[in-house]
């Protein structure tokens, strides 16, 4: 199928759009709309640790909270496994960079 040039140009512009969109998103506005904060909160453990936290053990480590993130974890913060997440690889980087920017 070939896409005439006008075609193209709105696909890449939409593209562009949504992209600039999730990174323009507030981090804790996309932490409420992932469902986070029902295991999560900035300050205090509730049944997964504080964002804080998180923040302090992986500093700078943006690529493993993305991997904890979309895939789930299990054994890093005690008996209670993370699930996997419905988030796209933009959704997670823009929470796992909104989490480091909280130590």
């Amino acid at each position: 199928m070939k896409l005439n040039r006008m075609t193209k140009l709105i696909l890449g512009a939409s593209t562009v759009l949504a992209v600039s969109s999730v990174y323009a998103q507030d981090g804790a506005e996309l932490a409420k709309t992932k469902a986070c904060v029902g295991c999560h909160s900035t300050n205090t453990k509730i049944i997964g640790p504080a964002f804080k936290e998180i923040a302090a053990k992986y500093a700078e480590d943006t690529d493993t909270i993305v991997a904890s993130i979309k895939n789930g974890s299990s054994g890093k913060w005690g008996p209670v496994p993370m699930p996997p997440n419905a988030v796209n690889d933009e959704e997670a980087k823009a929470l796992a960079t909104w989490i480091l920017s909280l130590k």
